[in-house]
């Protein structure tokens, strides 16, 4: 087993991976930003090291001061949690080339995955459904462009071949609409990601975004542990999920799963993965692949009982993995409420200090935060500032559970989003499970 890991992020996530290396032995180092000294992993932790101040630039995207903490406190891999650098080639291939272990898959696969076009064509290889599309990046023909467009059947969507996180996309509606904002995507990827290449799909106007959790260790084989219903979004961003997905049938399940499985051991995957399609119609269209562990894996563990860091820790110390595809059973079902630290109304940061909190108990619950009274909420990150996971025999039951959790819920000091939580978790619709990824956004639209 590893001897030592580098936690190279911060909050909730650093916390998990934190408590999962000390249940295998596995010594810890926290590296931190300078307004981070009081996160609680930085304090749990076996050693910690200052990487500088607090814009996220000058600390946990510097490649060299993370890398140099691994040198200096003698770790031997280096765990990089989501965002920041865990999708970043670039410092995977650094930090191997530095002779320390990154845990997640090898710099050739992220790239491969991250470039959306690339991705699509691996997985159309792999046989796996994606969304009828332009097969590869637009150039600059104009009337072949529109061609192409005309070809799919408007209305269509624009990508990114760079992008992520809801970011760097645009519907066109009309074929007199598609230039303009085809050069206006461009522009964008160009200053978001350094990448202007583009490509088209079709935009399915009423999809649920559905994902597949993969598992693969170093010695060909890999595992799917079922899927989990991600739609309630707004603005691109998940803000409840929940496993399994309402209306997927266990053959559905065992269909896409397997071809996510086969696409794993094609490409030579390593790690923790998600593969996240929009569903539509009782079809599957692959969107694109998350090469890390997901903020939303909790509900997966829940369902399943396998620990997923845990397994990623294993499989980068070269153990093959601890389950076998016939050994994954779903038992009940799992919700995630995302807290953030936002006006519930406006969407606006609420940074501050924790005057009060109280997490909520009782069966089926987890809570997944670094928030502790006294504790101040920085202004320099993501506003995500802990996780609510329901479980229970039913969907019913998690739903009941969870609007006991937020009815529960204490966090003072600070505007949370607990308040759009409880609305959704009355909302008749999502009750009855099955909502596509525009609904939430209509919701707010008529509230206001």
């Amino acid at each position: 087993m590893l001897e030592k890991v580098v936690i190279a992020n911060r909050g909730e996530i650093a916390l998990r991976i934190l408590r999962a290396c000390r249940e295998l032995g596995i010594r810890t180092v926290a590296v931190h930003s300078t307004v981070d000294r009081e996160l609680k992993h930085v304090r749990l932790a076996d050693e910690t090291v200052c990487i500088g101040p607090p814009p996220a630039a000058d600390s946990y995207l510097n490649m060299p001061a993370i890398i140099s903490a691994a040198e200096v406190t003698d770790a031997v891999a280096i765990h990089p949690g989501y965002g920041f650098l865990s999708e970043n080639a670039d410092f995977a291939e650094r930090v191997e080339q530095s002779g320390f272990i990154f845990i997640g898959p090898r710099p050739d696969t992220i790239r491969l995955m991250g470039d959306k076009v690339s991705a699509i064509r691996a997985m159309k290889e792999a046989g796996v459904p994606c969304v009828p599309g332009s097969d590869g990046p637009l150039g600059d023909d104009d009337q072949e462009n529109l061609r192409i467009a005309h070809q799919i059947g408007y209305p269509i969507i624009i990508k990114a071949a760079g992008g992520g996180g809801g970011r760097g996309m645009r519907v066109v509606h009309s074929e007199a609409a598609l230039l303009t904002t085809l050069d206006l995507t461009r522009s964008e990827a160009n200053a978001a990601f350094g990448n202007p290449t583009v490509y088209m799909e079709k935009y399915l106007d009423h999809p649920r975004h559905v994902e597949i959790q993969v598992l693969a260790d170093t010695h060909g084989h890999a595992i799917h542990l079922g899927e989990r219903d991600c739609s309630m979004q707004r603005r691109h961003q998940k803000v409840i999920e929940e496993a399994p997905a309402p209306g997927v049938s266990t053959e559905q399940r065992r269909r896409i799963g397997q071809l996510c499985v086969e696409a794993c051991q094609r490409i030579g995957y390593r790690g923790a993965g998600t593969f996240e399609f929009l569903y539509q119609d009782g079809e599957f269209y692959f969107i694109e692949m998350n090469t890390r562990v997901q903020v939303e894996h909790p509900v997966t563990e829940l369902i399943t009982g396998v620990d997923i860091v845990r397994e990623q820790l294993r499989i980068a110390a070269g153990e093959p993995l601890g389950y076998r595809q016939d050994q994954i059973r779903i038992h009940g079902h799992a919700l995630e409420c995302r807290l953030n630290a936002e006006d519930p109304d406006t969407f606006a940061p609420s940074p501050g200090t924790i005057t009060q909190y109280h997490p909520p108990g009782g069966p089926g619950l987890r809570v997944d935060s670094h928030l502790y009274n006294g504790y101040r909420v920085p202004p320099n990150y993501d506003s995500m500032i802990g996780k609510l996971i329901a479980h229970g025999e039913t969907r019913a039951v998690a739903i009941a559970r969870m609007r006991n959790a937020l009815a529960e819920l204490v966090i003072e000091g600070i505007k949370t989003n607990a308040p759009l939580h409880r609305r959704i978790l009355s909302d008749a619709r999502f009750i009855a499970g099955g909502t596509d990824i525009h609904y939430l956004e209509r919701q707010l639209l008529e509230a206001h």
